[in-house]
């Protein structure tokens, strides 16, 4: 099987594998009524679907989000690479707490518009469409929280998402030179910039930005077996690229240890890079150790949990591998120990999970900097939730930017100023 269908199937079969696990969690017409109440409720962090509406319905909204990005590739001409199935796999992580098919169109015809206005196509923009969307409950926030008739408020916030959509480019570009692609997470920082100026404008109208927390504690046994089956599929994938004979184990052991050696900056497209089978496999056992790693901890597999693992997978493709995310998890636990913060708080919990975002600096200036760039992170996950009143689902991604960028304008300092000695 060639590498880039081997892809659009492992895609296709994750996605038509989640509509029918929420299809058949328990009755298949109140999941979908639950589906469609989803679209038109508050999203702002932390709003964990699985509480608010059930493991079903945010099973099909994971479905939804996931073939709408699929959908938008195919728009615009792009084909999977690792790039997209990181985007894609970020938009579905995230439709468990906070993305909906209704709040995301809004930037991805924004983004779509702003590259048709400086005489680009859509496609080359694609990216930031797909990963703009961190942004989604900024439109139900002004559609479904304010109290606003919703004649007025629904074409209004779908309006205002479109204008964000627009400028979000420009942004996104210009906050990628300031970490310089240490941070993998670039459009949480982007967004993050836009939910200050939008969060304070809508506080200053008199808006109530008060932190949401719904946060599921419940077991939901169908929820722990989403992301073993996910790796199960990943390898099914290898199983069949490898039947052939043009990719041998050997080739795939080879080509997994070259992997290793990469730092992950952006952009490090692993199947571009490397190969798409041992993406493939870096997925599998990146998304499997995070696993395990819940479960020593005790975390709820819950919405915001599956979204950090959903995310882990797709950058399991572009830009993350255990070489490089041990130093981070390090770090974070580190600053854990030293704060006495417990590791069952949620903001704790995302944190170990989104941090991987700085991967690159572990990959490039090696552990005692990652070790450095986790523990930092922890400290500022915590500060900056409340600076754009969780309109930034990519709240790690804002922290890790800001993060990053102290670290590498130190380290670009000293290494400028020695080389002149």
């Amino acid at each position: 099987m060639q590498s880039g269908k081997t892809l659009r199937v492992f895609i296709g079969v994750v996605i038509m594998g989640l509509a029918l696990a929420g299809a058949f969690e328990g009755k298949p017409d109140s999941a979908f009524k639950g589906f469609l109440q989803l679209q038109i409720m508050p999203a702002r962090l932390i709003t964990d679907f699985t509480m608010v509406m059930g493991v079903g319905a945010t099973l099909m909204n994971v479905a939804a989000v996931g073939a709408l990005g699929l959908l938008f590739l195919r728009l615009t001409g792009l084909y999977p690479t690792g790039a997209s199935t990181a985007a894609l796999f970020t938009m579905m992580g995230f439709a468990f707490f906070g993305k909906t098919v209704l709040n995301c169109l809004p930037f991805m015809v924004g983004v779509a518009l702003s590259a048709l206005l400086v005489g680009k196509k859509p496609r080359d923009y694609a990216l930031i469409a797909m990963f703009g969307t961190a942004m989604g409950p900024l439109v139900s926030f002004l559609a479904f929280e304010l109290g606003v008739p919703a004649a007025w408020a629904l074409p209004g916030s779908i309006l205002i998402g479109v204008v964000i959509g627009v400028i979000m480019p420009p942004i996104a570009i210009e906050m990628l030179r300031l970490h310089q692609g240490y941070c993998l997470y670039n459009t949480g920082l982007s967004v993050g910039f836009i939910g200050l100026f939008t969060a304070s404008i809508s506080h200053a109208a008199g808006a109530n930005m008060s932190p949401l927390l719904a946060w599921r504690t419940e077991p939901a046994p169908l929820m722990y077996a989403i992301v073993p089956a996910i790796a199960l599929i990943a390898l099914g994938c290898i199983v069949l690229e490898t039947r052939g004979g043009s990719y041998s184990l050997q080739k795939l052991y080879r080509d997994y240890r070259s992997m290793l050696r990469l730092n992950g900056r952006l952009p490090s497209d692993f199947c571009d890079l490397v190969s798409v089978p041992a993406a493939l496999l870096n997925a599998a056992l990146l998304s499997m150790m995070y696993v395990v790693i819940m479960l020593l901890i005790g975390a709820p597999f819950n919405g915001p949990v599956l979204g950090g693992l959903f995310t882990i997978i797709g950058f399991s493709f572009f830009g993350k591998h255990a070489r490089n995310v041990l130093a981070i998890l390090a770090g974070i636990f580190l600053a854990i120990l030293v704060f006495g913060k417990s590791l069952q708080a949620p903001g704790v919990i995302l944190a170990i999970l989104f941090s991987t975002a700085l991967a690159p600096l572990a990959g490039e200036f090696g552990p005692v900097v990652g070790i450095v760039a986790g523990f930092l992170h922890l400290v500022m996950v915590e500060r900056t939730g409340g600076w754009h009143g969780g309109l930034d689902l990519y709240n790690n991604g804002f922290a890790g930017g800001l993060t990053a960028t102290l670290i590498i304008s130190i380290l670009d300092w000293y290494r400028s100023n020695r080389k002149l000695q």
